[in-house]
């Protein structure tokens, strides 16, 4: 009996491994809303077939009520057997403010693949604005020394993504650079599905990738060549990726761009695109000493979409995250500021529409700071950088060692953000804080927000 129960559990035991081992990365939570919620993984190409079971464990307005768990199950609809298979499940139906568990089946087994994920609550007219955080990082480089640069490795410590998994917070945004791809990569359309796949399916992701949603944008490495913008003859295919890694709420508009928005709380983050549209770096700025208007960074089409929603927000918060540097006049590098003409019209439109609340949130740069650009009639700028998460470090150095437009500024250490959003209506907080590998606090900084208002004139 002991060893015909012994082969019972080695034989369950190995069908549950086999079954795990088709999971190539994941899950992951993408966006979860107040009734909907996204769910993503990729599995290996034998892989049949692909099942989600998710039920409501808890109401989180009524934590004593008892609930008979109801079990709802939805099988992936989605082509199967290639060898890059990313697979996202969207539910809808679900409670507010409600907690969920989800169970994933690969051909007909139960793999061991499981999480939780909580619906937004539904507090507008009803309750204080809530309290919250996200996470926010950019460039994540994982060595593979056979494509890698030869010298010294470029990664650095991963553990980073074990402490941010511990992270009782709201989401992550990733702000470009999600992986890297390499030379060998750059004109192989299998190259950059190879190098999203290998990088999403470290080991050390697992937990991380579960632990909270996950929002991003992309900047150069993880969009093509390094700096390359619209002329990169594989963008179509490198915007295919993308949109199956990351399932954010949209991807532009018209099949152009991967710009979309989110809200959480009374802040509205604007997640732009600036690859797609993006003029050389080398093209002049100015002509005939006017802004050169066909250098852009957005474009026109995605230029209109951020106007638009500035406009209709109105979020006590509203947070434009890019690719690159916005407003840094220092930098020696790629910033929106070297595109005159777009970055000018932006910054005229924010004046002339009195729009309160503008944050700048920016990656790329592999060290992180914080610039504040004053402007006459209005409240002062700021570009809050988050660089990098795991890729190489540097010292601050050149025209930028001193930046006196930078007032806090963290080099040569892995880190990532927490934005934490505090206080009753009127007085809400935005407090942003830098954190090392093993979450040991490098810098914090925090703006009100009546400090981010249009001040008042006397024909106001």
């Amino acid at each position: 009996m002991v060893k015909l129960l012994s082969s019972v559990f080695f034989s369950l035991l190995a069908t549950s491994l086999l079954a795990q081992s088709r999971i190539i990365s994941g899950p992951m939570l993408g966006p979860v809303e107040l009734r909907d919620a996204k769910i993503w993984l990729e599995v290996s190409p034998e892989v049949k077939s692909v099942v989600l079971q998710y039920y409501i464990v808890k109401n989180l307005d009524k934590p004593e009520a008892r609930i008979k768990p109801v079990t709802r199950t939805v099988e992936y609809k989605g082509e199967l057997g290639k060898e890059f298979n990313p697979v996202t499940f969207s539910v809808g139906g679900l409670d507010y403010n409600s907690v969920y568990h989800y169970i994933i089946s690969i051909d007909g087994k139960r793999t061991g693949a499981e999480g939780e994920f909580t619906t937004k609550d539904l507090w507008q007219w009803r309750k204080p604005v809530p309290d919250f955080s996200f996470l926010t990082g950019s460039c994540a480089y994982f060595n593979e020394p056979q494509f890698d640069r030869p010298g010294k490795p470029y990664g650095g410590d991963s553990t980073i993504f074990e402490t941010m998994a511990k992270e009782k917070s709201a989401f992550m945004l990733w702000l470009g650079d999600a992986w890297y791809t390499r030379e060998v990569d750059y004109l192989s359309e299998w190259g950059l599905w190879y190098r999203a796949s290998h990088d999403r399916a470290m080991p050390i992701m697992k937990n991380f990738l579960k632990a909270m949603p996950q929002f991003g944008i992309w900047d150069d490495h993880d969009y093509g060549p390094n700096n390359f913008g619209t002329s990169y003859t594989l963008k179509e295919t490198s915007k295919k990726i993308f949109n199956s890694y990351f399932c954010n709420p949209s991807a532009g508009e018209n099949n152009q761009g991967i710009y979309t928005m989110t809200s959480w709380g009374d802040a509205d983050i604007f997640m732009t695109d600036g690859r797609w549209w993006r003029s050389a770096d080398e093209m002049k700025d100015s002509v005939d000493g006017k802004p050169n208007t066909e250098k852009v960074m957005l474009g026109k089409q995605q230029m209109k979409w951020l106007k638009n929603a500035l406009l209709y927000s109105s979020a006590t918060f509203k947070i434009i995250a890019v690719g690159s540097q916005v407003l840094n006049p220092v930098s020696p590098y790629e910033a929106w500021r070297r595109f005159p003409a777009e970055y000018n019209e932006l910054m005229s439109f924010l004046l002339e529409n009195k729009i309160n609340g503008v944050i700048f949130l920016s990656g790329d740069r592999h060290h992180s700071e914080i610039i504040k650009v004053n402007r006459p009639g209005s409240y002062p700028l700021y570009d809050i950088t988050v660089s990098p998460l795991t890729s190489g470090t540097h010292k601050f150095g050149g025209p930028e060692k001193d930046n006196p437009y930078r007032i806090l500024g963290i080099d040569e250490k892995q880190n990532y953000g927490r934005f934490s959003f505090t206080g009753k209506r009127n007085e809400r907080k935005l407090t942003v804080e830098f954190f090392g590998i093993k979450g040991e606090k490098l810098g914090e900084w925090s703006v009100n927000e009546n400090e981010l208002k249009t001040p008042k004139t006397n024909n106001q």
